[in-house]
């Protein structure tokens, strides 16, 4: 998110692309026949691109990745983002680039299942981000946040929902991640790090009702001090997923919390899957 609040984004890269309706209807189901970056930008120059391709035109190595025409450097230092995207459903250009610097750097990777085959490592929770775009025309520096996730069966094999929202704190972040098992429980993590990625405890705070989406009613909850919290923005409102802007309160101190709500239910439902190609186009050439 942008210092001032105005402007926020979301960068993925996958290989193996979870969302992706061509990888689920895949007889080999070979990752690497599904990789995507995803670029989203939110606020009043929202951009979506989330272009699938092939094999053959990913490249990695320790310290670098690279889908189609965009790709992720780390120099030890930051890590660069280059992105050059064009949108969908929309075909508006998405070029630019973003630098993320650590603050620091956590321990090592959560399991979110019981059987270990889903892992989570919120690498880096606290970082600068500095944004410079041309297409669109759009630069600005605030806060961000550096995760990395691999699994060994599809998520809604494990899953068939859950919430998750991170939040600044004045020492560092805290990261709330509500996960809910396919056959029955689930597990929360109530995270808080310093700025050096060092852990501390913290309770979980009540649960906060919000409401849910406008249009595709996407149910919508989290965590807070005193179980209250009210959504500030809604940047993602999709058939089983949605992205919103909380106003909270975490540890005593009132935080802008970045949240996501997934329902995996709704997403292996197959019309929901015929829906996707519209956002997610995956060309007939490499």
């Amino acid at each position: 998110m942008s210092d001032d609040g105005r402007q926020g984004l979301t960068i993925i890269a996958f290989i193996g692309s979870v969302f992706s309706p061509y990888y689920a209807w895949s007889a080999e189901k070979d990752p690497f026949a599904h990789c995507a970056m995803n670029v989203v930008l939110y606020g009043d120059r929202g951009r979506f691109a989330m272009t699938e391709r092939r094999a053959t035109s990913l490249s990695r190595s320790a310290d670098h990745i690279a889908v189609g025409p965009s790709a992720m450097h780390w120099d030890g230092t930051a890590l660069t983002v280059r992105i050059d995207e064009r949108g969908a459903p929309l075909p508006r250009r998405i070029r630019g680039t973003v630098r993320l610097e650590p603050r620091g750097f956590t321990g090592g990777p959560f399991h979110l299942d019981r059987a270990g085959r889903h892992r989570w490592w919120p690498m880096s929770p606290s970082s600068r981000v500095e944004v410079d775009f041309d297409a669109p025309d759009l630069r600005w520096s605030g806060s961000g946040y550096f995760d990395t996730n691999d699994g060994d069966e599809p998520l809604e094999a494990a899953f068939s929902r859950w919430t998750w929202c991170r939040a600044d704190l004045p020492d560092g972040a805290a990261i709330l991640y509500d996960v809910h098992h396919r056959d029955g429980g689930g597990q929360n993590l109530s995270l808080r790090f310093s700025a050096d990625g060092s852990r501390r405890e913290i309770r979980p705070p009540p649960g906060a009702a919000l409401p849910a989406t406008r249009f595709w009613r996407m149910p919508r909850e989290t965590r807070s001090d005193g179980g209250r919290s009210r959504v500030l923005a809604t940047y993602e409102d999709t058939p089983f997923y949605a992205r919103s802007l909380l106003a909270s309160t975490l540890g005593g101190e009132p935080v802008r919390a970045m949240h996501e709500s997934l329902s995996l239910d709704r997403f292996r439902n197959p019309m929901v899957r015929l829906m996707l190609p519209f956002r997610i186009p995956r060309p007939l050439a490499p």
